[in-house]
């Protein structure tokens, strides 16, 4: 069985949970993140005033706004770069994630500032037990969207997958304040509450 990636290169993971560190002190960068790009397209537009309403969603509304949020991340304006992104997530879907590598890189070499093409990267090279690189990709995703809930949830699994469920749950906090109704997230902090909180009396 192959090693996971920090295993194989132990020298990696003082500066994997430096990175991650870093990650962490990411604000949320909600309406003042918005207002502070120069120049913002009509989907970005959208997408904040969409994560301004899944903050007071209700749990019902919630998934169907993040859904809508998700799909205008997944728009990069660019038909190649969209092509680029489809190839990439069929791969992932398709239980090929070198494939999905190939593709996904080609998209970030393609657009570097569409941070779904880093995000998506990220997910292939974590299901490689990659997890020093797609942290790199998880910190150029959240650059470029500090509100990528996904993204975020994604650093909490890999310090899961690291053996640091203190760390791990206060990721996942931050996920909640974008996305209070994240029922993954929410599932993953049951799972860590005890081991994060002790036992309730």
């Amino acid at each position: 069985m192959r090693k996971p990636y920090l295993a194989a290169h132990p020298r990696k993971l003082g500066a994997v949970l430096f990175a991650a560190s870093l990650v962490l002190a990411l604000p949320y960068a909600g309406e003042s993140y918005a207002q502070g790009l120069p120049q913002q397209s009509e989907a970005e537009t959208n997408a904040q005033v969409l994560l301004e309403q899944l903050k007071d969603a209700s749990e019902g509304e919630a998934a169907k706004i993040a859904t809508q949020i998700k799909r205008t991340w997944a728009r990069s304006g660019s038909a190649s770069a969209d092509l680029l992104l489809k190839r990439g997530r069929d791969a992932l879907q398709a239980k090929k994630p070198k494939v999905a590598i190939e593709h996904l890189t080609a998209l970030t070499d393609h657009a570097p500032d569409f941070a779904e093409g880093w995000h998506m990267r990220a997910s292939a090279l974590y299901q490689q037990d990659m997890y020093g690189p797609a942290l790199e990709d998880l910190e150029k995703t959240l650059a470029l969207n500090p509100n990528h809930f996904e993204a975020i949830q994604g650093l909490g699994a890999i310090f899961e997958q690291l053996g640091d469920p203190a760390r791990a749950y206060e990721v996942y906090e931050q996920v909640l304040t974008i996305h209070p109704h994240h029922a993954d997230v929410l599932e993953a902090m049951k799972r860590l509450e005890t081991k994060v909180k002790g036992p309730a009396l």
